[in-house]
């Protein structure tokens, strides 16, 4: 891939290209996690953000935040250049989406013991659904379970603790990451289907038309070399759906 002069002056205009990342006990497509044993970074992202890095031939910083929220809220300030983020109309207000390397779902983990058996279950008075505040997974709940209560929360640590002690019902959150959270709380279930069916893909701040166009072509790239599909089971998500090529956000 040729690199215009353009392309690296809005993709790295300090000098070092800066990814905007979540950080979160289980993996997915936008979440990385910490290696237990040496705290190093792993996952989609750190994969895409190293071989950007290394494409535009300059140094890769990282920069974490607690979601996917926090990361759109910050998009016009100048602290990330790039991000890998799930793509909705709400986000595409404050940033340009470039190619998608990955089809999502969201759905519910309902508590241990919870009744709730069906999504349509989920969208019931009483019923508590916590989401990580300012996520297009919170947002499609709230669209799709109009009649249940939202718990809004900082971080996925904190919405799985809610779910953990009994304070929420559901859990509202990405197929991938549920599947992690359910293994370590026996008696919860992973309800079929989704309510957000959507994609991951990379995106950059507005008005860096250089910047998006390069993006575009890398993942399209990452597509097509494989390094999606090995990321994604690099992490256990074998089942995971590396997005079609051409695909649009």
């Amino acid at each position: 891939m040729a690199t215009s002069d353009a392309a690296r002056s809005e993709l790295a205009p300090t000098g070092r290209i800066r990814i905007g990342i979540v950080v979160s006990p289980t993996p997915s497509a936008i979440f990385a996690i910490r290696d237990a044993a040496t705290g190093m970074l792993r996952g989609v992202t750190i994969d895409l953000g190293r071989a950007l890095g290394q494409r535009l031939g300059v140094a890769v910083q990282f920069v974490e935040y607690a979601s996917s929220g926090a990361i759109t809220a910050v998009a016009g300030s100048g602290e990330w250049d790039v991000t890998f983020i799930p793509v909705d109309d709400e986000r595409k207000k404050s940033m340009n989406f470039g190619s998608p390397f990955h089809v999502m779902q969201s759905t519910y983990l309902t508590a241990p013991g919870s009744a709730i058996a069906s999504l349509d279950q989920a969208n019931q008075e009483r019923v508590r659904i916590v989401g990580v505040d300012g996520t297009a997974t919170l947002r499609a709940s709230i669209h799709a379970s109009r009649n249940a209560t939202h718990l809004a929360v900082r971080s996925p640590e904190d919405a799985i603790e809610l779910l953990r002690t009994g304070k929420a019902d559901a859990l509202a959150m990405g197929r991938e990451s549920l599947a992690g959270v359910q293994s370590s709380l026996p008696g919860s279930r992973l309800l079929e289907g989704g309510f957000l069916n959507s994609t991951t893909a990379v995106a950059v701040p507005k008005n860096r038309p250089a910047a998006l166009a390069y993006v575009s072509e890398f993942i399209e790239e990452t597509k097509a070399s494989g390094l999606v599909r090995r990321s994604l089971d690099a992490v256990g998500l074998t089942t995971s759906v590396v997005a079609p090529a051409g695909m649009k956000p």
